[in-house]
């Protein structure tokens, strides 16, 4: 179980977006995490994710979904990122933001990093029924401890007010 909690580094933005990146992150941690209140410019907005700004075909996802009375899973194999997550599109009730949280365990491996993503958004929109949440499992294929997470849109930004926050965790 840890036993500190401790903020590494926020970005609140002020301006819309398409990216954030969290760089210099120290290795004093054994695990990470990655929380996040976002809402998108545009209709859609997929969040990807990047390690150590490794563009290769090194990450893979596992997930399972549910949106209004439906759901169901999917795998992203040989990709060269992470979609953890959307956000909550400009369409949806306004002023709410979707919430993910990813948790990187032995960042600071030689071996690949599991990733574990939990996602939430919120419509409320009169006849709509595209709340939904997502949960799943990815893996960055690298030996490298991670130094640096690049968190970006697929289309359009993440509007003022989105927030992005990265803790370490230290075991006892």
């Amino acid at each position: 179980m840890p036993s500190t909690y401790t903020l590494i580094s926020s970005n609140v933005l002020s301006s819309s977006a398409a990216s954030v990146t969290f760089s210099s992150i120290p290795s004093t941690y054994t695990d990470l995490v990655l929380r996040s209140s976002a809402r998108s410019s545009t209709a859609t907005l997929n969040v990807r994710i990047r390690f150590n700004s490794d563009t290769a075909t090194n990450y893979s996802l596992v997930y399972l979904y549910g949106e209004g009375s439906a759901g169901g899973s999917g795998i992203e194999n040989n990709q060269t990122s992470l979609r953890p997550q959307a956000t909550n599109a400009s369409s949806y009730t306004a002023d709410t933001f979707a919430n993910f949280e990813s948790y990187i365990p032995s960042y600071n491996s030689a071996n690949s990093k599991p990733v574990s993503v939990f996602n939430v958004t919120e419509n409320n929109v009169s006849g709509a029924s595209s709340s939904w949440i997502f949960s799943g499992g990815g893996l960055w294929r690298n030996s490298s401890g991670i130094t640096s997470i690049e968190i970006t849109s697929s289309s359009g930004n993440f509007v003022s007010g989105s927030s992005f926050h990265l803790y370490g965790i230290k075991n006892s």
